[in-house]
């Protein structure tokens, strides 16, 4: 349950800060305003917060996981939101991104 839950927080992080740099995006670079950036803000600021939920305890090794979580997810939030569309070595990147996610979140560790 304690990968399912990390999993689920992970895509949480990605939504909040991936989201909330494209709002940013939006308001500055395509003139949406300032209602626009401050959503996105709010929404970075939330990313903080739901990156503490974790159940690692080590900071380091949860914001390094989640840089790979990153990338994936703006290419993926990209084909969603802006019609934006992967090569294979974006796709490839992103598989060797979550792979390396997996490999430091979730290989067993001595006690």
């Amino acid at each position: 349950m304690t990968v399912v839950k990390s999993i689920i927080l992970f895509v949480a992080a990605a939504l909040t800060e991936i989201g909330g740099a494209w709002l940013i995006w939006q308001g500055v670079r395509e003139h949406r305003g300032l209602l626009w950036v401050a959503g996105g803000v709010v929404a970075l600021g939330l990313y903080g917060f739901v990156a503490t939920l974790q159940p690692d305890a080590n900071f380091g090794r949860i914001l390094a996981a989640y840089g790979g979580v990153f990338v994936a997810g703006s290419l993926l939030w990209g084909m969603v939101m802006d019609g934006f569309r992967p090569d294979r070595y974006d796709v490839v990147g992103a598989l060797i991104c979550l792979v390396g996610v997996a490999v430091i979140m979730y290989s067993p560790r001595a006690l």
